[in-house]
């Protein structure tokens, strides 16, 4: 069934909103939700977050004057139906696939997205840092951050919010508020308080009792701030944001237009000076019923019927690599009491949740606080706990410091559970798992292990059980693994001890973690050409087996290593030790691969490690070159 779309289709770029009246603004809400679901039932993607928006969307862009007005989206969840009215409607179906729409807001994709995201609580001090540029270069247009109550609770929003307050930048904060509730009920009242306390009358009236209150004496100053303070506080439940310096609005009802584009035509015109805080209250998934009653409110979904709401689900019956975690640190829990499971509000997708289930008081959800998240379990390895933080890669970045100050130099030991390591698909570049080896193994302390498969990943488990005196990391990467049975007992492994996986003669791949698979492929072809090739798992990217690496480097020609990772990872620990001890000074070829030395668009994993070079396609080449042979014009893995 085509969609209705009549206003909708009139509107190429948020300028077309400013010739409808509020009656048709409701119309063209329902319309942009209803293109919104189709869409991403076409494609998959992030869903509810968008859903939560429209109605502020569509008043944001139809009260201000975007792009001059510089509006950012915090983590960017919810900017699909932002991208479909700000010229990018007729590419919406490609979001998320390989070449088309990111999933996020990104620079180089619009000038409508004036900040990257896709990791959360960045907004404010982006806007911040705008504001104070527009200043400085006597500029005149607003800035707005748009942030969620999830992602306001991250330690850096308080940071921008109080440099904000101190400096009394004019900035337009709206806390899009669809979960927790920090203020009383929405509803009329609460609307008509917001539109009257955003008048330019209202601010004029409050100025001009400052400047009278200041002819009496200090107390007399101090008892009215009070009162103005506790007043509004009392109405709206603002008094936090206020003291932060933060004049505080809401909450108002962010589907109602009625509500919200008074007030933001209220700020628009009276140019406030110092920052504005908006709380306005959403739902989550609104106005798709199948997503309002899922738990989740359909935050990720794939493919779906429309109509049902029924997600098409994967039809391999392959346990991902999360779920393996989950399984194998529950089956330790039952054997440890002392094991705890750490989580910064991903508990699905690391595969917690489960851990949740089953030891419910040995689980901490911290939130999005992932500097937290690593002290907190450096406190708890302090008092003879075994942490596991499980935390992604790309997410692990932000608590970087915390992992050598209050880790790595303590020499406490904090087990890292490293999910999403490599690439990982339609999230692209910003949550991409491509720096973990380089900014773990460069930490004295740290044991860093990555496993092969399924049960490679259940042994790094087992064996992250026994390191009681130094912190220990191992990474897996998003996706099934291999389909392997899981076995009844896990080997503990000889800490910086790799395995020969197949013996050659004239070339050794060294392969860490899940292109164990592509080396094997590798040098079974390889074979083929009168190239007989040794595979070995190194297991651990640190301490690496000097002894393994010695023998391979002694016995051939060709030494290759591969991983999943940016440069300055494993292949630099073995590069870096190869050279000291003399083995690059006699006839070895030694070939790293590694991830490029770019940021990798979104598509698919397979195809991200094609472009990344870390393919059995590219190692073959890879040793043949080496070797001095001619690669194959025609060459492909199916015909070899």
């Amino acid at each position: 069934m085509k969609l209705q779309t009549n206003l909708l289709d009139k509107v190429k770029y948020p300028k077309d909103l400013k010739g409808f009246n509020d009656k048709e603004l409701k119309i063209l809400c329902k319309e942009l939700r209803d293109e919104v679901v189709d869409a991403v039932s076409v494609t998959g993607g992030h869903l509810g977050a968008g859903l939560g928006v429209v109605e502020l969307t569509v008043a944001i862009h139809s009260v201000f004057n975007t792009p001059k007005d510089k509006l950012i989206w915090d983590v960017g969840h919810q900017c699909y139906p932002h991208k479909v009215i700000t010229g990018r409607r007729d590419k919406i179906r490609t979001i998320r696939q390989p070449g088309g729409l990111y999933g996020f807001t990104k620079r180089a994709e619009s000038e409508y997205d004036p900040f990257g995201a896709a990791h959360s609580s960045t907004s404010i001090s982006a806007g911040l840092g705008m504001a104070v540029a527009r200043d400085l270069k006597k500029e005149n247009h607003n800035v707005v951050c748009v942030i969620g109550d999830g992602a306001i609770s991250a330690g850096m929003a308080y940071e921008a919010m109080n440099n904000a307050g101190s400096m009394n930048a004019r900035l337009i904060v709206i806390l899009n508020d669809n979960d927790m509730s920090i203020a009383p009920p929405v509803g009329a009242m609460s609307a008509y308080l917001s539109r009257l306390l955003s008048t330019k009358t209202f601010q004029s009236a409050r100025t001009l009792a400052k400047h009278m209150a200041k002819k009496f004496p200090k107390s007399f100053q101090n008892m009215a701030a009070k009162a103005d303070e506790y007043v509004r506080g009392m109405v709206t439940g603002g008094t936090l944001f206020e003291e932060l310096g933060f004049f505080y609005l809401g909450p108002i009802d962010g589907h109602n237009l009625d509500h919200l584009l008074p007030v933001l035509r209220n700020l628009e015109k009276s140019k406030w000076d110092g920052p504005v805080f908006l709380h306005v209250v959403t739902k989550k998934g609104y106005g798709y019923e199948p997503a309002e009653k899922s738990e989740d409110k359909y935050h990720g979904v794939s493919k779906f019927n429309v109509v049902t709401g029924e997600q098409v689900k994967s039809t391999s019956t392959i346990p991902s690599y999360t779920k393996v975690f989950a399984n194998a640190l529950i089956k330790q829990a039952k054997k440890d009491k002392s094991i705890v499971a750490i989580t910064a509000a991903m508990p699905s997708g690391t595969g917690l949740d489960s851990f949740q289930k089953a030891y419910p008081s040995r689980t901490f959800d911290v939130g999005i606080a992932e500097q937290h998240a690593v002290t907190f379990a450096a406190g708890l390895a302090s008092r003879g706990m075994k942490p596991y933080a499980a935390i992604y890669s790309t997410f692990l970045q932000r608590a970087y410091d915390q992992v050598v100050h209050d880790v790595a130099i303590q020499s406490l030991p904090v087990r890292f559970a490293i999910d999403r390591a490599g690439q990982v698909g339609a999230d692209g570049a910003t949550h991409a798992g491509s720096f973990d080896l380089a900014y773990l193994c460069t930490l004295p302390n740290f044991i860093v292990m990555a496993p092969s498969d399924e049960n490679e990943l259940c042994n790094c488990i087992a064996t992250s059980t026994t390191i009681n005196d130094k912190p220990s990391a191992f990474r897996y990467p998003r996706g099934e693994g291999l389909g392997l049975k899981i076995n009844d007992q896990q080997e503990i492994w000889k800490i910086g001890k790799g395995k020969i996986v197949r013996e050659g003669s004239k070339i050794c791949i060294l392969s860490l973690g899940t292109r164990l698979k592509d080396s094997i492929v590798a040098s079974e072809v390889l074979g083929t050409y009168g190239l007989p090739t040794t595979v070995a798992d190194a297991r651990f990217a640190k301490p690496i087996d000097q002894l393994l690496i010695t023998q391979l480097a002694r016995d051939h020609e060709v030494l290759i290593t591969v991983e999943e990772g940016s440069i300055g990872g494993f292949s630099a620990q073995v590069m870096s030790f190869l050279a000291k001890s003399g083995a690059l000074d006699k006839d070895l070829k030694f070939r790293p691969i590694f991830f490029p030395d770019k940021f990798i668009n979104h598509g698919k994993p397979e195809q991200q490690n094609v472009e990344c070079g870390v393919d059995a396609d590219t190692i073959i080449k890879t040793a043949m070159g080496a070797m001095g042979i001619a690669f194959p014009r025609k060459f492909s893995l199916e015909r070899a």
